[in-house]
């Protein structure tokens, strides 16, 4: 199980409060306007922005708020310029860490997320300190009720998927990010249910946490998570199910 796997299927089992879809929805809207500004407005020849926009989609974002967010990114409406910044560090456990960021205050959002790793006896590296541990892989979660794992095997592979993995009550489908949209378009196309479709960072091994520093790396993912700059986090640890179950994380 990767640390991906792990903690993209702790996340997306959490309940959405009011709240957290407020947040999500201004981080989808970053994520739009930059990927905009940067590739044009015109998803057909934007593959970042296809994959954004489909994000917001998942979340349940009005398509006001999406066509907005384009016309901010290509300067049809004003807007906020923000940077791209991914910080880099060893967490509880030596577990290895990447933060990606939008930010329109480089020092501040600096400035608060060394003050997360600090408090969390979690320390920043260098840049390339840890990224070398991560490639990055397009990843469909599909719950196991939504098609027999043969036939999905065969239909991933089909599609020109890379490999399906068993995770709980769902299969991972990966694939390389070259083929992420033609595998997830095969999906599509079939009607298949998926409760993720994104491009990650996954990492090429894991470490594997004992109770106490497991109580710790996911407390410091929240907290990173909640970070109004922070877009995404990765990490490379595993967690066992048991232990999950007891920090109610399942």
């Amino acid at each position: 199980m990767s640390g991906h796997s792990k903690w993209a299927s702790i996340k997306h089992k959490k309940a959405a409060t009011d709240a957290r879809r407020g947040k999500l929805f201004s981080k989808l809207i970053k994520e739009i306007a930059v990927a905009a500004r940067q590739g044009g407005g015109e998803i057909e020849t934007n593959p970042r922005l296809r994959v954004a926009i489909n994000r917001a989609k998942m979340a349940n974002m009005p398509s006001g708020n999406i066509e907005r967010a384009v016309k901010r990114g290509t300067g049809e409406l004003p807007g906020v310029s923000y940077e791209e910044f991914i910080y880099e560090g060893y967490g509880p456990g030596k577990v290895a860490i990447m933060v990606e960021v939008l930010t329109d205050n480089k020092n501040r959002t600096m400035t608060e997320i060394r003050h997360i790793f600090s408090k969390a006896g979690a320390s920043l590296g260098a840049a390339g300190c840890v990224s070398w541990m991560f490639h990055k892989k397009g990843v469909i979660v599909i719950p196991k009720e939504s098609l027999p794992e043969e036939e999905l095997i065969e239909l991933a592979l089909e599609a020109g998927a890379e490999d399906v993995r068993t995770i709980e009550d769902s299969y991972e489908v990966i694939t390389l990010p070259q083929n992420f949209e033609k595998v997830k378009a095969k999906f599509d196309g079939k009607n298949v249910k998926y409760t993720l479709a994104d491009i990650t960072m996954d990492p090429h091994s894991t470490i594997k946490l004992q109770e106490k520093e497991a109580e710790q790396i996911l407390k410091m993912m929240d907290i990173l998570e909640e970070h109004e700059d922070v877009q995404n986090v990765y990490a490379n640890f595993d967690i066992s199910n048991e232990i999950l179950e007891k920090l109610g994380k399942k």
